[in-house]
This record gives structure tokens, C-alpha cells and sequence, in this order.
């Protein structure tokens, strides 16, 4: 392939294929049942010249990526994220080439607005700039196509199980958001502990124009209890957000939803954000979390103290609104207080301040948020001896 001319540019040459490639994959996907999108990519990839497709998804732990079966599909072994040209794929976001004897395996990130789907392995012959520009845009489109098939199948959530997942987990999942975005001014990332057994942590965002909102709550309780007050309590959430009322409505929207269902032996803990992504200026509520910490050139600079009120159920005041001006760069990170509550084995609690040290040492594999909580998440329960006995939640905001 000519590295010369953009893809696109000549019609009969390997760019023009490409186009035509891509053409035919996005008209046909369109009526294919799920089962068959596989196929189809395997198809688009032998039509440019490639072979031993793979598709590679991290399992709900994000401890290894795990192959999607399907006819045509070249499957294995699970590979560990660590210490894989896989996984260094999938924690960068970006491509990665191993030449071989029979020509290079090329390991494309499936991304789509920095939600990471996971990675897509295939071999060529050669690779030059043509064909990088090619696999680019084919990885781009295929990774749409699975995401939207997704919604019609469970034959992805079913590949990322490498545990038997509780029914409370189940429910907490199917709440959530994409657990990473990354557009020009912010970037977000979250992830939930244990991953599955998870029942009353969750989260929430929605980048509505220039406003990005976010919450994270932490139902009492355990099982299926939590998980269903969760559930009221992000469906609250969502129908205040969407009502584009203010926190504090918000906060009060969520308050009577859980006390009206749950009676007053019930709450909900939770904080409530709004970030400006054109000021940089953040407002937040916090009903009962630990303060968000604040960090700055990779080192937590303070914790966001500010006045709380009464977990959501409860039938607290109207909240003080706490407000403050970000610089570009600054990272804040929430977190539930399962992570920072746990005891060791002589009794003794985890605390912020060990939290602090692991968040100021963390090794970063680049500046991508969503590393950052993956590599954060899988420290610190390192640090808590493997230990997750409550429900833990890290969400972790970037303003750019």
C-alpha cells in the first residue's frame, strides 16, 4: 500500500478497496442478526488481506481479556491484561505491532469516545502507512457495530464472565454508564469492587453541552436490597438530570424516591457534581461521602471538605451547594467509603491516608484516565490484602 495519498484517495487502488470494504461492512451489518457480525468482519478482514482475526474483551475484574467466540473468529486462552502486547493495546488505547514469522500481528484498541471495548488482533502480510490508516478506520467502525449489536445479544457480557456473577451484580452493571469517555476538555473513569458480587455502589454521567454531570451513591445494605435501593436512587437521579433542575432538586428528587419507597430505616449515601468543561468550575452536594480528593501534577493536593447534609431517604435540608475553580490538568477523584473502611487482618482500618499514598505512587501507564482507576483499583485492593468486604467505588474526573 502506498503510504502517499490519503485513504480514499484513488478508486481503484488499495485505498479505494479499503473504502469500498468499509462500505459494504457498514451497509450489511446493518440488517445482520448479532451472531453474524463476527462473520462479517472476518470477511472484511480476508478482503484486505489479513487473517487470524481475534476479539478480545476484558472480563468485569479487568484482570484479563477473554476471546469472543464465533465462527471464523481465531480463540484461545484468556491473556492477562499485565504484562501483554494485548493488554498494553487495551490500557493505552493504541496500536500495537509484533512482526512474526508468518508477517505482523497487529493489536488494535476498539474504542469509541474512550469507552474501551476491547482489542481486535489480526495478521498481515506487511503493514505501512495505507494500512495503518485502513485498520484504523475499520477498527473504529467495528467497534460501533459490536457496541451497537450488544444491545440485542448477551453473547458479550457472557464472554467478559470468568466468575459466576451474583443477581445484585447483575442488576448493578446493567445501570451503568460506559465506564471510561475521553473527549477534548474531560475525561472520566469509573470502576466498581467486587466486580462480581458488586450490590448498592454504582454510578452515573451524562455530558449534557458543556455541563458534565456525575454521581456516585453507596445504598446501605447488601444482596438484593441495595441493589434495588441503587436502583431507585440513579433512576431518581437520571429523571432530575434529564428535568435539568439544579443539585440541590436533584438531591430533593432523590431524597423523596427513596424515603417514599424505602420508608425512613432506609438511605442512601451520595454526592452529586456539575462541571463546567468550558470554566472549569465544579459544584458539587455531598449527602454523606468522604470528601473527593483533589489531585494536581499526580499528587493529591487536598481533600474538597465541604458541608454535607443527611443521606438520600433521610428528609435532609437544602443542601449547601460547595463550588470550586479547577485549574487545566486537575484530577478529582471520588471514591466510597467501602474502599477506605476495610480492615486488615489485625483489625485496622485502610484509611484515606494510605488511599493518598497509593493514588500519589501508582505507577501510570500513560495520562488516560482509565488506566489510571483500572491500575488504582487493582493497587489498592492489593494493599487491603485482597480483601473486598463492602462494596467500593473509585470515579475519577479530568479537566483538560
Amino acid at each position: 500500500m502506498s503510504g502517499g495519498r490519503p485513504a480514499g484517495a484513488e478508486s481503484g487502488g488499495p485505498a479505494g478497496l479499503g473504502e469500498r470494504l468499509l462500505g459494504s461492512l457498514l451497509d450489511l451489518a446493518q440488517e445482520l442478526p448479532p451472531q453474524l457480525l463476527v462473520q462479517l468482519l472476518v470477511g472484511t478482514v480476508e478482503g484486505f488481506g489479513g487473517r487470524k482475526l481475534s476479539i478480545l474483551l476484558p472480563d468485569y475484574g479487568q484482570t484479563a481479556l477473554v476471546p469472543l467466540p464465533g465462527h471464523g473468529l481465531t480463540a484461545g486462552a484468556p491473556e492477562p491484561i499485565v504484562g501483554t502486547t494485548a493488554g498494553a493495546a487495551f490500557l493505552r488505547g493504541a496500536r500495537a505491532e509484533v512482526p512474526q514469522g508468518d508477517g505482523v500481528r497487529v493489536y488494535l484498541p476498539l474504542s469509541d469516545s474512550g469507552n474501551q471495548l476491547g482489542v481486535m488482533a489480526l495478521t498481515l502480510d506487511a503493514v505501512d502507512d495505507d494500512a495503518r490508516r485502513l485498520l484504523h478506520r475499520f477498527a473504529a467502525l467495528a467497534a460501533c457495530l459490536l457496541l451497537a449489536k450488544s444491545g440485542y445479544t448477551d453473547r458479550l457480557c457472557q464472554t467478559r464472565r470468568l466468575e459466576p456473577m451474583s443477581v445484585a451484580a447483575e442488576i448493578q452493571w446493567s445501570l451503568l454508564p460506559p465506564l471510561s469517555m475521553s473527549v477534548p476538555r474531560v475525561a472520566v473513569a469509573g470502576i466498581l469492587e467486587p466486580a462480581y458480587a458488586v450490590a448498592g455502589d454504582s454510578f452515573d454521567y451524562a455530558l449534557n453541552d458543556d455541563i458534565l454531570h456525575i454521581a456516585t451513591i453507596d445504598a446501605m445494605g447488601h444482596g438484593l436490597d441495595a441493589a434495588t435501593m441503587a436502583t431507585v436512587a440513579i433512576g431518581a437521579y437520571r429523571h432530575a438530570r434529564r428535568a435539568d433542575v439544579g443539585l440541590a432538586d436533584i438531591y430533593a428528587s432523590m431524597d423523596g424516591a427513596v424515603a417514599a419507597q424505602f420508608g425512613p430505616d432506609h438511605f442512601v449515601t451520595a454526592q452529586m457534581m456539575r462541571l463546567d468543561t468550558g470554566t472549569g468550575h465544579l459544584e458539587w452536594v455531598n449527602a454523606g461521602h468522604p470528601a473527593p480528593l483533589l489531585i494536581r501534577d499526580r499528587v493529591v493536593v487536598e481533600r474538597l471538605e465541604s458541608a454535607t447534609t443527611l443521606p438520600v431517604g433521610f428528609g435532609g435540608e437544602v443542601p449547601v451547594v460547595s463550588e470550586r475553580e479547577l485549574r487545566h490538568g486537575d484530577q478529582v477523584l471520588c471514591f466510597t467509603d467501602g474502599l477506605v473502611e476495610e480492615r486488615g487482618a489485625g483489625g485496622e482500618q485502610f484509611g484515606e491516608e494510605q488511599l493518598i499514598d497509593v493514588v500519589n505512587h501508582v505507577e501510570r501507564v500513560d495520562e488516560g484516565v482509565r488506566p489510571i482507576v483500572r491500575a488504582l483499583s487493582h493497587s489498592l485492593k492489593e494493599k487491603r490484602g485482597g480483601r473486598t468486604s463492602d462494596d467500593a467505588t473509585l470515579f475519577l474526573i479530568e479537566w483538560r
